[in-house]
């Protein structure tokens, strides 16, 4: 008979077995390899072919065409999948530990739809047209979703599954907006039908520059909360025989997954399932320990953005396709592997 509470969450904080502490830190150490191995692929390989000379050429001299392919186009987006990326991975922890719920994504709180329906208003009732413009509006787009959210999900006194009925509520609304504009107003749907795919390919130096500071505050702040959201995770009774405040980390996690989610969003659109797919699955390797699946979840998720962003530009040769639909189609079947997977468990 399948139950619908969640089992109860072992203990975050448990010492872990000694192979799992040798396995932790090499395995993070592999996966930066990895990252490293993937970033230079996306320099190296994109729609159009280019030789290693001509990459290493446009690289580190930066003039004339190879220079233009390369560093305003592919070094640019790759740094924005690396951000973005590191992003994603990073509120999709901090989401699943904050709901108790390890199927859960930066979408379950309507961050994209505020992101998503700020950004068509921008272009449909002020006339914004550049990326630059969509980043600001989509910013406070997500931030103000998050904090409606959280105000309707009970503020301080909120919990994980009135947060997830808030955000479910407030994402169906918000989309609902959002295809009703587009309907009424062509242009408005001409240019949101590129922007809410989710894409790299209008990655520039301007918008990583913009975002940055956002990601870096919030990034730091979600690595603060590691300890305090483990506590969280055991359960509210547990938490307070811990000496955890779990309205203030309730509070200082809510912001840090808006901002991350927001800003990573705002920059090259609603990515989805990266958030989903890559704490998930890091956490089989490294167990509940949040210390350990935030750095693996900042370095993993980036890996497969950018491998992601990678196949899009070789598969359909001399286009592209955008990094956000080929996400969907494997994590689609991821999701409802993790789904099945976890309704058997619960027989």
């Amino acid at each position: 008979m399948l139950v619908d509470s969640p089992p109860e969450p072992r203990a975050a904080s448990a010492p872990a077995s000694p192979t799992r502490r040798v396995a932790r830190p090499l395995g993070l150490s592999l996966s930066v390899a990895l990252l490293v191995l993937v970033a230079l692929a996306s320099i190296a390989v994109g729609a159009k072919a280019l030789s290693p000379d001509q990459v290493w050429h446009g690289l580190f001299h930066g003039s004339g065409t190879y220079g233009d392919v390369i560093v305003d186009e592919r070094l640019a987006r790759t740094l924005l999948g690396l951000l973005a990326g590191a992003a994603l991975g990073l509120s999709g922890a901090v989401l699943q530990a904050l709901t108790r719920n390890p199927l859960a994504d930066p979408g379950l709180l309507g961050i994209n739809a505020g992101a998503s329906a700020a950004v068509v208003t921008a272009i449909s009732f002020f006339g914004v047209t550049s990326l630059r413009g969509y980043v600001w509006f989509a910013f406070l787009g997500a931030a103000a979703v998050g904090a409606l959210v959280w105000f309707l999900g009970g503020s301080r006194g909120a919990t994980p599954v009135r947060l997830a009925l808030a955000g479910t509520a407030i994402s169906a609304a918000l989309y609902g907006y959002l295809q009703a504009v587009m309907i009424m107003d062509d242009a408005a749907l001409g240019r949101m039908r590129f922007w809410t795919v989710g894409s790299l390919a209008s990655a520039s130096g301007s918008t990583t520059v913009q975002v940055l500071p956002f990601l870096a505050a919030a990034g730091l702040l979600a690595f603060a909360l590691a300890r305090p959201l483990n506590a969280v995770a055991m359960g509210d009774d547990t938490a307070r025989a811990l000496g955890a405040h779990l309205g203030r980390t309730r509070a200082l996690a809510m912001l840090a997954a808006t901002v991350l989610c927001g800003a990573a969003t705002a920059a090259c659109g609603p990515v989805v399932f990266v958030g989903l797919m890559v704490p998930h699955a890091v956490r089989s390797f490294t167990g509940p320990d949040l210390r350990w699946i935030l750095p693996y979840a900042a370095v993993l998720a980036p890996v497969l953005l950018l491998g992601a962003d990678v196949v899009g530009r070789v598969v359909a040769r001399p286009a592209e396709l955008q990094v956000g639909i080929v996400t969907a189609v494997i994590g689609g079947p991821v999701f409802i592997f993790l789904v099945r997977r976890r309704r058997t468990a619960q027989l």
